[in-house]
């Protein structure tokens, strides 16, 4: 820290009790300077010697015959004025960061300047600051924190830009040839200033060095530097999203009471307001969307004004991809009747949405998946927020409050081919069905309608085909494409192609064999193989013969296992009509004389899977 002295004469003032000082002279005083309660009692030569605003006080009080003179709201207070009439008498004072500022705004108030005297206070402050004070780190940022209690005087004599520009400057210093020690929580150097030097280091300096340092100053003021850095041009966004951060978690307290109580509502208000406005407007941020999502929950408890939400909101949607479900679980306010505010989480998708086809120039996708390759590998942005749609969906869908409507505008709010998978979409609707029993028919079919059937692993298609929640027709699906799959892949190993390991000719098959609008699920028709094989491997099967040709079917619930059978006797037809055309006729034969033919053509390396029922 860096100190002046100013004069050599030992210290003659003296104090009775707390509202009297006056000098220990010979000489008596002769006249009184009242400043906020303290009275000093002191000679008018020294004062008036240095001083241009005592030289017209002292002579309008002569003419009105005042016994003293009051100095009304002086900078500084008592302690301020001390230092200048010790500075009048010679006395020695000590000047440092703490008292600086306070001791310029009371020498300019008290009009001491080169025009009374050469050499005169003002001129020695000055010199002070800009050769000590702001070329060092830690002091520039000591003295921005005690010109706030000398406003307006610190804001009109510059003192709050100087600092600030000069704080400004030292953090786009490369920090491959700085030291530095003034940090609250690192503390990692020795010496207490910034030397810019190009000697070697024994300690490498991150480019984020001062983002600590800075967080001890009030909002205003962290917000007048933080625009000083960005306006500079050289700091990394990333680092100033990272400072941003910093503040945010060393001022806002944890609980909600505390953030929201009557003494400290407004200045964390303010903060938040001030904290958004610095965001940088890029993707680059380096702030995660977890913390930006926990800074509009704390916005929005606020009360913060719609402008610094909405700006917020945008932050948010340019890295929605990277959010968690739990993030976006945000309390809703009223007149909302849900738990979690659906209409914010709306308002982000749409945001995102309208973003990436806006910045890639997206084409909207039809239903007949053009281009789905494409948009899979060259839009994983758009794969991540399906995920995390269908995650939030899942949550939200236990809220009894919750409307069908806003489930299924939710759902719809991103691009079909950004769920090349449908099992979350799938586990959501299920939740929804159960906690909502009320459902009509008509509402009931739109909701399952969202769900592509064909897009199901295979767990998720046993689970739904054993689902009583699901409407019967949803049932139908999954069990008729199924069949028809498996009647097409015995015609593909008839012909030497392995369906299992050839996703597409299967797919081409169901094309042909079935019509191009029934949805399709897996899992049913693959765990009855897998009981087929076991048993055919023991031996069962071949003793049971006939009897038990529809074993298979049997690991069905009643209701499915009727259907079923009636889409077999479709099958058969389907298979018959096939093999007038092409010669086989592996798609008339029993699911379990079909799934004989495929374990005698496959073998013993057929692929054995693990399944489970959720």
């Amino acid at each position: 820290m860096k100190f002046m002295k100013l004069g050599s004469k030992p210290d003659a003032f003296q104090a009775e009790g707390n509202s009297v000082r006056y000098v220990s002279s010979e000489l008596a005083t002769d006249v009184i300077i009242k400043v906020g309660d303290v009275k000093f009692h002191l000679h008018k030569f020294p004062l008036l010697s240095k001083s241009n605003k005592l030289q017209k006080l002292v002579s309008k009080a002569n003419e009105e015959t005042l016994d003293e003179i009051q100095l009304v709201d002086f900078p500084g207070g008592p302690k301020a004025f001390e230092i200048c009439a010790k500075f009048c008498y010679g006395i020695t004072v000590t000047l440092n960061p703490y008292n600086v500022v306070a001791a310029r705004c009371a020498a300019e108030y008290l009009e001491m300047t080169e025009d009374i005297d050469r050499g005169n206070l003002i001129l020695k402050i000055e010199i002070f600051l800009n050769s000590s004070v702001l070329r060092n780190w830690k002091d520039s940022i000591i003295v921005l924190q005690t010109t706030k209690s000398l406003l307006p005087w610190s804001e009109n004599l510059k003192i709050i830009g100087r600092c600030i520009d000069s704080i400004a400057s030292k953090t786009s210093v490369d920090p491959s040839i700085i030291t530095w020690s003034y940090t609250y929580n690192r503390k990692l150097a020795t010496s207490d200033k910034i030397i810019q030097r190009f000697s070697e280091k024994t300690e490498s300096v991150p480019k984020d060095w001062w983002i600590e340092d800075i967080c001890e100053l009030d909002i205003d003021l962290y917000k007048r530097v933080m625009v000083a850095i960005k306006s500079k041009g050289r700091m990394d966004g990333a680092i100033i999203g990272e400072a941003l951060k910093t503040y945010a978690i060393r001022w806002l307290p944890d609980s909600v009471d505390a953030l929201v109580s009557e003494v400290h509502i407004l200045r964390n208000k303010s903060l938040v307001e001030a904290i958004i406005c610095l965001l940088p407007s890029n993707k680059g941020i380096s702030c995660s969307c977890s913390f930006l999502l926990k800074l509009l929950k704390v916005a929005i408890l606020l009360g913060a004004d719609d402008s610094s939400r909405e700006d917020l909101m945008r932050s948010i949607s340019l890295k929605l991809d990277e959010a968690s479900v739990s993030d976006l679980l945000i309390p809703a306010r009223p007149p909302q009747t849900t738990i979690y505010d659906i209409e914010l989480v709306q308002c982000l998708v749409d945001l995102f949405v309208a973003k990436e086809k806006s910045n890639r120039d997206l084409k909207i996708i039809d239903k007949n998946g053009k281009n789905d390759c494409d948009f899979v590998l060259g839009h994983g942005s758009w794969l991540k927020v399906g995920k995390i749609i269908d995650g939030y969906l899942a949550e939200i869908a236990h809220d009894p409050n919750l409307s069908v409507s806003s489930f299924i505008k939710l759902s719809q709010s991103i691009p079909e081919l950004a769920r090349p998978i449908h099992d979350g979409l799938y586990g959501a609707i299920d939740i929804y069905l159960k906690e909502h029993k009320s459902l009509t028919k008509s509402e009931r079919k739109n909701l399952c309608g969202l769900m592509d059937v064909k897009k199901l692993t295979t767990d998720a298609s046993m689970h739904a085909a054993q689902n009583e929640q699901l409407p019967l027709r949803v049932v139908v699906q999954v069990l008729f494409f199924e069949q028809v799959r498996a009647a097409a892949g015995m015609h593909a190993l008839n012909n030497g192609h392995d369906v299992m390991d050839s996703p597409r000719n299967t797919e081409e098959n169901w094309g042909k064999t079935a019509p191009g609008n029934h949805k399709s699920l897996r899992k049913q028709m693959d765990e009855l193989k897998i009981k087929e094989k076991e048993l055919l491997k023991n031996g069962k099967l071949a003793k049971r013969g006939s009897k038990n040709r529809g074993s298979g079917a049997q690991l069905l619930p009643s209701r499915s296992r009727r259907i079923f059978y009636k889409l077999w006797n479709v099958g058969k037809g389907l298979g018959h009509r096939e093999n007038k055309s092409s010669g086989t006729s592996a798609s008339s034969q029993s699911p379990t004389s079909m799934i004989q033919g495929e374990t005698k053509s496959s073998g013993s390396s057929s692929r054995h899977r693990r399944h489970s029922i959720s």
